[in-house]
Formats: structure tokens, C-alpha cells, sequence
């Protein structure tokens, strides 16, 4: 088994959930120490489960990462405990569709920009100074395919992941020079337990599964990928 990310150590915000969880699993299954962030208990120990005879090396925080202050202190504590940070992943963000733009309530749009914009803007400033310090990194934001095609009936999540792509865009021109890369992936729907939940009549055969998207994720906090950089990737 390959280990592209032995001795590192890897973020991977939302690494409960159904893409994250997936996400946590491989970089723990190629060598990383991985830290997670999660809201449900039982997620964690699922996850912890999961991760077998790797679980030593997987460690959580039970945090809101929209959240500057906690974040910061989280981020602080594990670079000072683990002396780096070599590779972000957020994969927390959320969904809401289903009216027209006109009839949808304005809290709708709040939640959107909070779980799939402010998100990643938070956990962006409390990295990128750690990475900055050791001249290297990778960040890898959870966007969707929604950024680039707005179907109807869904304005809010939209308008939330299509911002979220021009952050990490703008922060990858920051970044420039600075031996750290920022990158968005787009999936469409992805083969999740919640997604099946919510389109039970939907054919999960060709849906993408998470194992697959984590991959993708993998590649391009990986050293295979140092010529990527500011790129929105459809997968």
C-alpha cells in the first residue's frame, strides 16, 4: 500500500461526515496522522471504528468550524502538538433547494453562506499562517458542481458554493510562490447515506462514490500534484 503521506499531518474539516469520512479514511490508510473536525459523537466513533488499526493515529475535535475563535485555538493546538500541518481538506457544507428564488426564506441563503462559504473562509485563515511558517501545504475545498451550473430552484446553494470557488481562487493567487496550493473540487452527487435518504428513487449506481471522490482529494494535496494550483476540478 502506498503511503504518499507518511509523517504528515492532514486536516480534514467535516471528517464525519460522507465525504469526509471516506477522505479520513484514506489519508489514514496512506500514512498520515489526520485530525478531524465533527458536530455528532457517534460519527466520530463510526469513524474511529472504521479507521482499525490506524485509529492511533486519528484524533477529533468536536467544534463549529464557522466559528474564527474556536477554530484558531483548535488549529493552534494542533500545530503546537504536532509541530506541522501539511494538507486542509474542507469537506463541511450543507444543502437546501427546492423553491424559487422569491419564495425561498432569506435564512435559507444565511445557512448556505455559513455551512459552504464562511466555512472554508475560517478555516483558511487559521491554516494558512502554520503552513506559511513551514513553506509548504495543500488545501482542498468541497465546492460543487452547482458553482458552475445553476439549475433552478436552488439560488441559495448555488450563489454558497459558487463564491466558495472564487475564495479559493482568490486565495490561490495569494498564495503564489508561497510553496502551498489551493485548489476546489466540484462533485455532483455523490453515493452518501443522507443523499440516498433524501432521492430514495434515484438510481445510486451512477452516482459517484465517496471512496472515488476521496481519491481525487488525495491526488491533489499529494506531491503528484505540485504543478495544480488555483484549479476548480469537476468530479
Amino acid at each position: 500500500m502506498s503511503e504518499r503521506f507518511s509523517g504528515q499531518l492532514v486536516l480534514v474539516a467535516g471528517g464525519t461526515g460522507g465525504l469526509g469520512h471516506a477522505v479520513s479514511v484514506e489519508f489514514l490508510k496512506e500514512g498520515a496522522a489526520v485530525v478531524v473536525t465533527y458536530r455528532r459523537q457517534e460519527e466520530f466513533e463510526a469513524l474511529r471504528h472504521a479507521a482499525g488499526a490506524f485509529a492511533s493515529r486519528l484524533e477529533g475535535h468536536s467544534i463549529d468550524v464557522t466559528n474564527d475563535a474556536a477554530v484558531h485555538q483548535m488549529i493552534a493546538s494542533v500545530v503546537a502538538k504536532h509541530g506541522r500541518l501539511d494538507a486542509m481538506t474542507n469537506a463541511v457544507g450543507g444543502y437546501a433547494a427546492g423553491w424559487k428564488l422569491w419564495e425561498a426564506e432569506p435564512r435559507v441563503l444565511d445557512q448556505m453562506l455559513s455551512l459552504n462559504l464562511h466555512s472554508g473562509y475560517v478555516l483558511s485563515r487559521s491554516a494558512v499562517p502554520a503552513m506559511l511558517k513551514q513553506g509548504r501545504g495543500a488545501i482542498v475545498n468541497v465546492a460543487s458542481r452547482a458553482a458552475i451550473d445553476h439549475a433552478a430552484s436552488a439560488a441559495a446553494y448555488a450563489a454558497s458554493k459558487a463564491a466558495a470557488v472564487a475564495m479559493i481562487d482568490s486565495l490561490a493567487a495569494d498564495l503564489k510562490g508561497t510553496g502551498i496550493r489551493a485548489n476546489s473540487i466540484l462533485p455532483s452527487i455523490i453515493d452518501t447515506e443522507a443523499n440516498r435518504k433524501a432521492m430514495p428513487d434515484a438510481d445510486f449506481a451512477k452516482w459517484p462514490k465517496a471512496r472515488d471522490v476521496a481519491q481525487v482529494i488525495l491526488f491533489l494535496c499529494s506531491d503528484d500534484a505540485k504543478l495544480i494550483h488555483g484549479a476548480a476540478i469537476p468530479v
